[in-house]
């Protein structure tokens, strides 16, 4: 019984690459030895205890042997040991080892003969997969003796999908979940209920998708272009309870557990158009159209507990899992403050204000799940607010799912809540991923695949005793700006291989993850995924703000380039050399610099394989930096003097390599040239993006001092304005002075009645130019 291997699987199988030190496996096993001894084959015989291993997995070892033998039953003993010892068959011997844990497994190659061991299906499944990274795909394979002992490091092991702003087909959906499955995650949150539609059926209201499963047009472009535009077209769809059984039951097979989110009391605008008596107001409410957040909430009377309950009811007989994600992120008050319903069951209950009521209203909902179905929600880390702790059954506490950054789960864990961490800054794959201005339109911000591996899911702020409630960590992939699931696959796929290794626990060194990181990328495009790979761009990064700039080439493999140097001054040639990325180039000419791989060394030709800058330079690309206020880790750009180094940031994403963000703080940037100077002006500007929370300063203002102690008032700007995403502010009152103070005064907290109403606002500010 020898059959030539076949591997049919969507996911990867991989030819070790002889005198390769690491196996081209990911997410990467936690202990590997690999021997020297190369051996080769020609057929694969699989023995294995088949009511042991998942339907999944016996599909895989079908497909390396259609007649597994089943070690379950009683076979003939020699016959498998003549298997066993055919040179020319790989022999691949599964079976249980109690002593492993639930996903541990262990894989030892010795020759032709191959074991594996776990002690659940979950193990199994993850040893096959890792078999499938080893052996070929061709008729005479090879394989190198090894040993691997694996385990993850973190038990949730999660990527979510929002289908509320874009729906999927069930075979897309299926698609996401194969992807999860073929690279070790364990979880699917699946966001279901949104404003702008309600994805999954409800038999007891069936008006949440008639009415709320459609929207009568979409925002065109991104949310913060003026005027806004919609394309005029109907949009919707929804999945029936049959077509979500048969997803649960095919992600179970997988090893892959659904998580689905239903949301309250906010982002609930579909469930209002269809039901408009769940709200505070009489009046008509319609699916929205536009992304963003909404002042309308569901009112908490009586009636929609009721309504809630009845949909989680059905919610809890799709999904068996242990957790139901109940959402309880921004959730404006307004409707609250103006409902005499809301005020007069405040003073009732003796809570302090709306935001003690929305602690009211997720306690209700976790007391009815956990004492009704035995479930434990989750909720993104705004139901923090409020006394949540109390009231809440101390051995069925919410999980918190934090995302504003670190900060909701080092506080969850210290109130002995379990946590998942999901920190925008490096989890949320809706932002770009390259700087490249090719990119597709995304909500803003900038997360490359590097900044993905170098995520640690423990935050570094956190106690030791309380990392026992971390319970893992999540990517997100948030759908306003993702239409299609090719897109999907765009910004999901490349940074859902890094962070399956974070989550697994075994990313180290970035350089070691890039070659087999290409690996998967080149295997996953040639079966029509389209996934991208941005490690080919050349990256121009300049560093200033120590005396004068220096401009580097950020690429991993160090390629030749030809740099073509063209001076504003038209009347001065254009000049070319040949460079390596490893060089560094002083910066002292205005000018138009020019990057290009030569000819022959690039891999990658769908990336662009060219970049050019524009440089000025000004008197502060001279100068010496200093910021009392640090921008957050995550809007860092290229460093502190980013907003000095003579190159503008682009003027629709306000992350990036050139923008500082600062949440909540002022901007304070001084200035020291070194030496007195004349200066005739001072520019800068500002991102101005409401619906990313992001707002112009209250006033800016410039000091100058002699000592850099002592600073006097020079001029001052409190009418800063922008009807676009950018507020150019210019002083050209001109004096002499070494040091340069620029203040840029905080928004403050954002008002009701806008998107992030109550949060800190955002100010985010590029090169400060000085004539």
């Amino acid at each position: 019984m020898k059959y030539i291997l076949s591997i049919l699987a969507f996911h990867l199988s991989l030819l070790i690459s002889f005198g390769q030190s690491k196996l081209n496996i990911i997410p990467y096993p936690s202990k590997v030895e690999i021997k020297e001894e190369f051996s080769n084959y020609r057929s694969v015989a699989v023995s294995a205890p088949l009511d042991r291993i998942n339907e999944y997995t016996k599909g895989r070892l079908r497909s390396i042997d259609n007649d597994i033998y089943d070690t379950a039953q009683d076979r003939d003993q020699e016959e498998l040991a003549l298997v066993g010892y055919d040179p020319n068959e790989l022999f691949v011997w599964i079976e249980e080892d109690l002593k492993l844990a639930s996903e541990e497994y262990t894989l030892t190659v010795i020759n032709t003969r191959v074991n594996i061991k776990a002690s659940s299906k979950l193990g199994f499944q993850y040893a096959v997969e890792t078999l499938f990274q080893i052996i070929g795909t061709n008729e005479s394979g090879t394989i190198q003796s090894m040993t691997i002992h694996d385990k993850p490091r973190f038990a949730y092991r999660g990527m979510h999908l929002d289908v509320g702003r874009h729906f999927f087909s069930v075979n897309e959906i299926k698609k996401h979940i194969d992807f999860l499955a073929a690279y070790k995650y364990n979880t699917f949150h699946w966001h279901l209920t949104e404003d702008q539609g309600w994805r999954i059926e409800i038999k007891k209201y069936p008006k949440l998708t008639e009415v709320g499963g459609y929207r009568k047009e979409t925002l065109i472009g991104h949310y913060n272009d003026q005027p806004q535009k919609y394309d005029g077209k109907k949009y919707g769809g929804f999945y029936t309870q049959d077509q979500i059984k048969d997803i649960v039951k095919y992600a179970s097979d997988r090893g892959v557990t659904i998580i689905p989110e239903i949301e309250m009391p906010g982002h609930a605008l579909a469930a209002l158009a269809a039901y408009p008596e769940l709200g505070c107001e009489d009046k008509k409410y319609e699916v929205a159209t536009k992304w963003g957040v909404f002042e309308d909430v569901l009112c908490p009377e009586e009636t929609t507990f009721a309504f809630l309950q009845d949909v989680l009811d059905e919610v809890v007989s799709l999904f068996p899992s242990k957790h139901i994600h109940i959402g309880g992120d921004e959730c404006p008050k307004d409707a609250w403050k103006k409902s005499t319903f809301c005020q007069a069951l405040i003073k009732r209950e003796g809570l302090k204000d709306e935001h003690e009521l929305q602690a009211y209203f997720i306690k209700r909902i976790a007391k009815y799940l956990s004492q009704k179905h035995g479930r434990t929600i989750i909720g993104w880390d705004e139901i923090l607010e409020g006394d949540l702790t109390s009231s809440t059954d101390a051995n069925n506490r919410p999980v918190i799912m934090s995302w504003r950054g670190n900060e909701g789960g080092i506080a969850a864990a210290k109130a002995q809540h379990y946590a998942i961490m999901t920190p925008g800054s490096h989890c949320y794959f809706d932002h770009y991923q390259s700087e490249n201005k090719g990119e597709p339109t995304a909500i803003g911000g900038l997360t490359t695949l590097a900044k993905v591996y170098s995520w640690d899911v423990f935050p570094p702020e956190i106690d030791a005793a309380d990392k026992k409630y971390i319970l893992g960590g999540q990517a997100n992939v948030w759908t306003e700006y993702i239409p299609t699931y090719a897109q999907v696959e765009y910004m999901a796929y490349a940074r859902g291989l890094a962070m399956s290794e974070v989550l697994w626990g075994t990313n180290n060194e970035f350089k070691e993850f890039v070659p087999r990181f290409k690996y998967h990328y080149e295997l996953l495009k040639s079966r029509g995924t389209n996934i991208t790979n941005h490690l080919d761009e050349l990256k121009p990064k300049i560093y200033s703000g120590n005396g004068g700039p220096v401009l580097f080439l950020d690429d991993i493999d160090r390629k030749p380039v030809t740099m073509t140097f063209e001076p504003f001054d038209k009347g001065t040639a254009a000049t070319s050399k040949d460079i390596s990325t490893l060089d560094s180039i002083r910066m002292a000419e205005s000018g138009t610099y020019s990057f290009a791989m030569k000819k022959g060394s690039y891999s990658h030709p769908h990336i662009k394989e060219s970049v050019k800058i524009a440089y000025d330079a000004h008197l502060a690309t001279q100068s010496r930096i200093s910021l009392p206020n640090k921008p957050a880790a995550q809007y860092a750009g290229n460093g502190e003097a980013s907003i000095i180094n003579g190159i503008l940031g682009s003027d629709q994403k306000y992350g990036g390599s050139e923008w500082l963000g600062f949440g909540g703080d002022d901007a304070i940037i001084n200035l020291d040239f070194g030496s007195k100077k004349t200066v005739k002006s001072i520019k800068t500007r500002f991102f101005k993006g409401e619906g990313q929370w992001i707002y112009l300063p209250k006033e800016v203002e410039i000091y100058t001092s002699k000592d850099g102690v002592k600073y006097t008032l020079s001029a001052k700007n409190s009418t800063i304005s922008s009807n676009a995403k950018i507020a150019d502010v210019m002083f050209d009152k001109g004096f002499k002075t070494r040091y340069v103070k620029l203040v840029a005064k905080n928004y403050g907290i954002i008002p009701e009645g806008s998107q992030g109403a109550g949060h800190k606002a955002w100010l985010f500010i590029d090169e400060v130019i000085v004539k």
